[in-house]
């Protein structure tokens, strides 16, 4: 999979690689519900990340695809902007142990299937204190069509993070794309604590 999203970004711009961060993200950031140390998971070319660190966060950007990572680092390569990007598979995160108050994914969930899915519960589970925040962005079951990731219901989200954390909320939401003709997608944004 991973070498998926290293071509999509060798190629040039993904469709889920807007230039700026996810509205619903800022949304969350200015409520004050992003907090302490943040990983963002599978941030791509860092717009997200980069968003969290000028606003004061502490932020490690993490995502499998090199050229992602070299891009991010890129546009982190400047004045007054402190960020860290580093290339990790997001499902196997041990290095960062216990590391993290906050993840973030925007668009990362949906790529998984059932075992996938387990296997990113236990590694993000992994990366945060107890009572660490989880926030999870992802395609909906509510968006019409076949095309792009698998879609995501509520109760699969509950499923996936029965054991050792707590869903505060599943909320319909939209996740902004470069797409055309999908501008926005249905999507899900789920908040949960790491017990």
């Amino acid at each position: 999979m991973a070498d998926r999203f290293e071509a999509a970004y060798l190629e040039g711009s993904p469709p889920w690689d807007i230039g700026r961060a996810q509205p619903e993200l800022v949304s969350l950031a200015e409520a004050g519900r992003i907090i302490g140390r943040v990983i963002d998971l599978g941030c791509g070319t860092g717009e997200n990340a980069l968003y969290l660190a000028t606003s004061g966060l502490d932020v490690v950007g993490v995502d499998a695809s090199p050229e992602a990572i070299r891009q991010a680092r890129d546009k982190a390569n400047r004045p007054g902007i402190s960020v860290q990007f580093d290339v990790a598979d997001v499902l196997e995160l041990d290095d960062y142990r216990e590391s993290f108050d906050t993840a973030t994914d925007s668009g990362v969930f949906h790529v998984f299937d059932d075992d996938g899915r387990t296997r990113y519960q236990r590694s993000v589970h992994g990366v945060l204190h107890p009572g660490g925040r989880l926030f999870v962005l992802c395609f909906s079951e509510r968006e019409p069509g076949d095309w792009g990731p698998r879609r995501v219901t509520q109760r699969e989200l509950r499923a996936t993070f029965a054991d050792g954390w707590r869903v505060d909320s599943i909320d319909e939401a939209h996740m902004a794309t470069k797409l055309d003709d999908a501008p926005q997608v249905e999507a899900w944004l789920a908040a949960m604590i790491r017990l």
